[in-house]
């Protein structure tokens, strides 16, 4: 029986170019995917994760890896074709996988036949489904909005004697969401892939789809203190170029389609930023349709590694959101961030983080590779492939790519990734860090997510369970209960301190899991419990046993 979404027990992103290759080009592939579905679910040994995410794969002149597209109902021929993703649904859907797709409702790629239309006159059909706005009287760009990357939003085109608006590179211009033809079309869009029996989207970027109609300047940001024009995206509050008044009704028809098909979501990209509050932000994601709709959270990822900035983090959220109406999203990394053991100082850590998120609410996130505790890769600036990283003369960042590297399969050569030398460079701690060697480890990094994802799987406590927090546990511990009723109670703790810690549980109890899954802490009659540095503990209450659901 499929499961609903509400019962996931988390889902995994690929990125596909750095999954796995299947026909020896070096880059990865959706044959790759589709070979390697076992590893993720229903095969020996495997993930056990109920759900994929895949970063975008349709066709593209790449400028941004994907993300600018120049069809939204097709496969770029690089990862495939659309039949390789036909049988990749089939085969995911027989173990019970579900499938989740990207969704880049902002912008395309300039060589869209949409923008390639639009570009050749004032008057044609497609004219006004992107951002074209006339030069100030001395030429300049209509206002100051800057792109994410640097430097003018606005470039001009010769051919409209305009400038086009394109909040990410030049090659992606903003679509017109205040056009209800761009809104029919994307409309079709998600109707082409949820016919196609995908599970869900993952919407990127969707705050700048709704922008000031009148096109006024952005404020200069409070720590700005040059005297010249700003260039750099942070020297502004985007105040008016993102997050405007129609962005939430705009997202509801798009999650009403999405609601029309039986047991489908939505996840809302989205890092909320200074002009609001943090519950405007999220709240109001979360009110555009919360059975079938919900934001990620991202606010782990700029969390320092301590239990104060943590625990402020999850409790504050979980205090804000209604638990029996909004679904959590704990992501910790992704293709745009610094993987967790990089980000956050060491494999200790990255345990800690692991057992935490995987008995938080929700639908927790897990990023290709940080099941085996994959760090970021070196990368030489003669080996960039991101280009976003050249947009505006940055010479002195390697941008995106050491989180894309290529997936750590073995030891091999190449890591087991392709026969081929990869698109990027493999890390070479790959001798050490591959699911073949982790595999026969009982104590590994993927041991440690295969238990949790089976613990979170068979228990629902560990889904749907109510979040309580935990205080007066000691310094730098991080700790909190999840229970249903009055029998099934678990507790979360988590030792930030580099050092031993002792702590005494409200109740005592078993240890369920620990972040080394074969080395469990003892926990004495009264709920004492001595934790060692970065150590953490997922203990059942004693006299109450979990129910399996």
């Amino acid at each position: 029986m499929t499961k609903k979404w509400r019962d996931v027990n988390g889902f995994y992103q690929i990125y596909p170019r750095s999954f796995k290759d299947s026909n020896g080009d070096g880059v990865g592939d959706l044959r790759g995917v589709i070979d390697k579905l076992d590893y993720i679910k229903g095969g020996d040994n495997s993930l056990g994760i109920d759900a994929i995410w895949f970063s975008p794969f349709y066709p593209s002149p790449q400028a941004d890896m994907g993300y600018d597209v120049a069809d939204y109902c097709d496969i770029d021929p690089v990862f495939g074709s659309l039949d390789d993703f036909k049988e990749l649904v089939e085969k995911a859907h027989a173990r019970d996988i579900k499938v989740m797709v990207d969704f880049v409702p902002n912008h395309t790629s300039n060589q869209h036949p949409w923008f390639v239309e639009s570009q050749s006159s004032k008057d044609n059909d497609k004219s006004d489904f992107y951002v074209w706005r006339d030069a100030k009287t001395d030429g300049s760009e209509p206002n100051n909005w800057l792109s994410t990357f640097g430097g003018s939003a606005w470039q001009w085109h010769e051919g409209r004697q305009q400038y086009y608006l394109h909040t990410f590179l030049k090659e992606q211009p903003d679509l017109n969401w205040d056009n209800p033809a761009v809104r029919f079309e994307m409309k079709k869009v998600l109707r082409f892939w949820l016919d196609l029996g995908v599970d869900g989207f993952r919407a990127d970027a969707v705050r700048w789809i709704s922008k000031d109609p009148e096109l006024r300047d952005d404020p200069v940001a409070k720590h700005y203190k040059g005297k010249k024009l700003p260039t750099k995206f942070d020297d502004l509050q985007h105040k008016y170029s993102r997050f405007w008044d129609n962005l939430f009704p705009y997202l509801r028809e798009l999650t009403d389609i999405v609601a029309s098909y039986p047991n489908r979501i939505m996840v809302f990209e989205d890092y909320p930023d200074e002009n609001y509050s943090t519950s405007e932000q999220y709240l109001g994601f979360y009110g555009v349709n919360p059975k079938v709709s919900m934001p990620f959270n991202f606010e782990g990822l700029n969390a320092k590694f301590n239990a104060k900035s943590i625990g402020t983090i999850v409790n504050e959220f979980q205090g804000m959101i209604n638990p029996d109406v909004h679904t959590p999203v704990y992501c910790f990394s992704n293709h745009d961030q610094s993987r967790i053991i990089t980000r956050f100082g060491g494999e200790e850590q990255a345990r800690l983080i692991a057992l935490m998120q995987l008995t938080l609410p929700g639908l927790p996130v897990v990023y290709y590779g940080d099941e085996i505790g994959m760090s970021n890769g070196p990368i030489r600036f003669e080996e960039i492939q991101d280009k976003s990283v050249f947009s505006h003369g940055n010479d002195e960042s390697v941008g995106r790519d050491p989180e894309r590297t290529p997936m750590q399969w073995t030891a091999d050569r190449n890591a087991g990734f392709s026969a081929a030398k990869p698109w990027l460079p493999v890390n070479p701690n790959c001798q050490n860090v591959n699911v073949e060697l982790e595999l026969n480890e009982p104590d590994s990094f993927l041991a440690l997510y295969r238990r949790l994802l089976m613990l979170r799987s068979r228990y629902e406590i560990l889904r749907t369970g109510e979040y309580e927090p935990l205080s007066d546990l000691g310094k730098n511990i991080f700790a909190y209960a999840r229970w249903i009723g009055e029998e099934q109670h678990v507790f979360i703790v988590l030792n930030f301190n580099n050092a031993k810690h002792r702590v005494t549980l409200p109740h005592a109890g078993s240890v369920l899991c620990a972040t080394h899954p074969i080395d469990y802490p003892d926990i004495s009659e009264d709920g004492s419990v001595e934790l060692r540095p970065y150590e953490g503990v997922l203990v059942e209450r004693s006299k109450h046993r979990l129910s399996a659901k």
